[in-house]
């Protein structure tokens, strides 16, 4: 519908350019918002306060003469001009209720477009280091991603999955002295445990495996462990293919799965990071102080230098970080989108300064950042901070065995990226209105058990067949349905271009609230079939849409609760 008043208006306009009232070498495009007060409408545009300058004349005026030159459509019921020169639209209730016909003949592709023109997009996310379970923050990341990568496959992108390993550095080593002081009988608490070592049970479980010379396969390797104690680097490549087997299994059991699992290390195997390294040192972008090379990032927006090379000779995190954007661009991605933690922040302008030192014809501010916030798990009101396993945080296995792989992501999917995210478990795991994955859920569980209803008096609906008459449907409430499952392309449109899967949680949360108050205002099995049919049909454009968003979150749509 809004199409169809967008269009209204640019006949409108057209008209005002032709008889002079508007300038015909301008081009004037009208922006259709939805109104939040009903008694202005179903839709407001703010055209007239836009051209009045181009006009040469009030902003009102030229509102009372785009209404007259409006063309006459059976879609609109009235236009009135409100205030300084805004135009309201109320559309007709037969114009309203063509988006159900439209939904049931589109079933599971409503909402979806092929704007992207299949253009090669990469989203990078979780990316953990292989050194223990994951954290839910971990999960949040991989919730928010996982979603992106569906919102723009369905707006016709061709999306690359992919997972960046640390599986180099001090974070690695480490993992390897503590999972080799396990081998030897240490504990956490014995005063030769690494300062930095990690003290969670699963050092415990990936000791013993290493000393029962188990085999583990993770994504492009097996390894079989030596069950040497003193053989660190066997012990350190065991313990990094050990977890990120685990974390696998957890992102699995995430419903997540990624196309490229991408290892820090093959930089410095295949040469990259050194190459790296020379073409900066070439392009003049480099230079030695104080026994390290620094990079001037300043020449590209950084508030200060920064060290590439420390005086030890081993590289900045950040340097390996500009190596792997390379390859990235060199791979053929012109659109990159990193889903990481707000921890990340600085590293941003770093990379970004990098990859313009390069000279490579990379374009300014790529690649793509969306930053998340941190997560706070609490019960009972109480902030819950550690996990058996994982010794000192919480870990997404947790959550999942707590409350679901549903609820867990989307709850995690559920807020604005950059505000900080309280999960409730108690929240989650309620059956109640106020558990949002409920409430949702719930609604496309009683269509369903409508239509079982319905099949035990004798009467067979598809799931995408629209019987009645839906001129039929004449109650503001059902006006109000129809008009809130129009706005679903859009929405999923918006979502991926803003890099915000929150908005659809929210979307759903709200289809799902009218659906809750119809349903309990208004009987749908009712004697009159005709008006029973299309109530019936309007149900099934509401389940359609609350299963097509649920699949973008990751989401099911159980039939029965």
């Amino acid at each position: 519908m809004k199409e169809t008043v967008s269009e209204l208006l640019q006949s409108a306009l057209a008209a005002l350019q032709s008889e002079g009232t508007l300038p015909a070498d301008q081009t004037f495009t009208p922006q259709i918002g939805n109104t939040k007060d009903k008694s202005h409408g179903d839709y407001a545009c703010n055209i007239a306060l836009m051209a009045a300058k181009a006009a040469g004349c009030p902003p009102r005026k030229l509102a009372e003469a785009l209404v007259a030159a409006l063309p006459e459509s059976s879609a609109v019921e009235k236009v009135e001009i409100a205030g300084p020169g805004f135009i309201n639209f109320f559309m007709s209730t037969a114009s309203a209720f063509g988006v159900v016909n439209t939904i049931l003949d589109e079933a599971e592709q409503f909402g979806r477009n092929n704007s992207g023109n299949r253009e090669k997009v990469q989203v990078e996310f979780v990316s953990a280091n292989p050194t223990g379970p994951l954290h839910v923050g971990h999960g949040r990341g991989a919730a928010i991603g996982d979603c992106l990568c569906r919102l723009l496959e369905a707006n016709g992108y061709d999306v690359t999955r992919e997972f960046y390993y640390n599986d180099a550095g001090a974070q690695i080593n480490n993992l390897a002295l503590s999972v080799q002081a396990r081998v030897k009988g240490l504990t956490p608490e014995h005063e030769s445990w690494p300062e930095d070592g990690y003290r969670g049970d699963y050092i415990t479980d990936v000791a013993n495996a290493y000393l029962a010379g188990e085999t583990v396969v993770a994504d492009d390797r097996e390894v079989t462990a030596k069950a040497d104690p003193e053989n660190r680097d066997a012990i350190r490549e065991f313990a990094v293919a050990y977890l990120r087997r685990e974390q696998d299994l957890d992102l699995k059991a995430f419903g997540v799965q990624f196309d490229v699992y991408f290892l820090e290390s093959s930089l410095y195997e295949d040469g990259k990071v050194e190459a790296t390294v020379e073409r900066l040192k070439a392009n003049g972008f480099t230079y030695e102080d104080g026994g390290a090379m620094w990079l001037k990032t300043t020449e590209f927006g950084d508030d200060k230098d920064r060290v590439m090379r420390k005086q030890d000779g081993g590289y900045t995190y950040f340097l390996p970080d500009v190596a792997y954007h390379l390859d990235k661009w060199q791979r053929g991605f012109t659109t990159v989108i990193n889903e990481q933690g707000a921890d990340h922040h600085s590293t941003v302008t770093r990379v970004r300064a990098g990859l313009q030192a390069l000279k490579a014809d990379i374009p300014q501010g790529w690649p793509d950042y969306v930053l998340h916030q941190m997560v706070m798990v609490t019960r009972s009101g109480q902030e819950v901070k550690i996990s058996k396993r994982a010794g000192s945080y919480v870990t997404i296995r947790d959550l999942i065995d707590e409350v679901g792989r549903d609820a867990t992501r989307f709850f995690l999917a559920a807020r604005r990226v950059d505000s900080q995210l309280t999960f409730d478990i108690d929240l989650a795991r309620s059956q109640t209105n106020e558990n949002p994955v409920y409430y949702i859920q719930y609604a496309h569980a009683r269509i369903c058990s409508v239509l079982r209803k319905l099949a035990a008096e004798g009467v067979e609906r598809g799931l995408n067949e629209c019987v009645g008459d839906l001129s039929l449907l004449t109650l503001d409430e059902e006006k109000e349905l129809a008009n809130q499952l129009a706005k679903y392309p859009e929405l999923i449109a918006n979502s991926a271009a803003q890099r915000e899967p929150h908005h659809l949680t929210h979307y759903l949360r709200e289809l799902a609230g009218l659906f809750h108050t119809y349903y309990n205002a208004h009987k749908v099995l009712i004697e009159d079939t005709a008006l029973r049919d299309a109530r019936v049909s309007l149900y099934l454009a509401v389940r359609q849409v609350i299963v097509n968003g649920l699949d973008l979150l990751g989401v099911s749509a159980p039939e029965e609760m």
